[in-house]
């Protein structure tokens, strides 16, 4: 990673993402989450204050460290045993069925292969466990989608690889898990192009795991 994704864009981020308004989004989110938890895209541990009692343990991953002095302060004052692991959520270093729970925020849109990553989140699941996403991608406005087709190679390119025009819903369901509930919502005082949001939960679709 260079200086800029490895220290400038970190920090951006912490601060955009850990605004009261986004906050309190994660906690109504990760509201059903329970149990074995595995988050992909962990970044800087913005979600550790909002997991609910109901979790037992979680697996933080993320390809890179970030602010690793700010994770660590955060992680030692979680209220849940935290386990990081460094490593692509297109291939996960765990056996099949492992997780009750995973996690993704503000994720989806930046792992080059999504829907390897979406499979991989099928295959260690629970058969009763769930996926539980708070995402920003496509429009369904179709002049809204156009500029965010337009805007994307720029987007890519500033935010370090983030996507403003994937599907959320039509990616999720094209890895074998099925939605079971989903809210559309435009986050308030965000530009429609970055700001057009999915949150729900994702369960596995009852074909094999592959």
């Amino acid at each position: 990673m260079g200086f800029y994704a490895h220290w400038i864009f970190p920090r951006l981020m912490d601060w955009v993402l850990g605004t009261r308004r986004v906050q309190e989004r994660r906690r109504e989110a990760l509201a059903p989450v329970y149990g074995s938890v595995l988050e992909i895209g962990f970044g800087t541990g913005l979600n550790l204050p909002h997991y609910p009692g109901a979790v037992t343990w979680l697996t933080a991953l993320d390809p890179e460290p970030l602010l690793p002095k700010r994770v660590a302060r955060r992680t030692s004052e979680a209220s849940i045993p935290v386990e990081l692991v460094h490593c692509s959520a297109e291939v996960l270093p765990f056996e099949a069925g492992r997780f009750d729970c995973v996690v993704s925020t503000w994720t989806l849109c930046t792992i080059p292969d999504v829907g390897a990553a979406l499979r991989e989140v099928r295959r260690v699941l629970k058969s009763d466990g769930k996926l539980v996403f708070l995402e920003h991608g496509r429009s369904d406005d179709v002049r809204i989608a156009k500029w965010q087709d337009r805007f994307n190679p720029l987007e890519r390119l500033i935010a370090c690889g983030c996507n403003l025009n994937r599907p959320i819903d039509v990616l999720i369901d094209q890895a074998g898990l099925k939605i079971a509930r989903l809210e559309r919502f435009l986050m308030p005082g965000v530009p429609r192009i970055g700001g057009e949001m999915y949150q729900g939960t994702a369960v596995l679709s009852g074909e094999s795991r592959g």
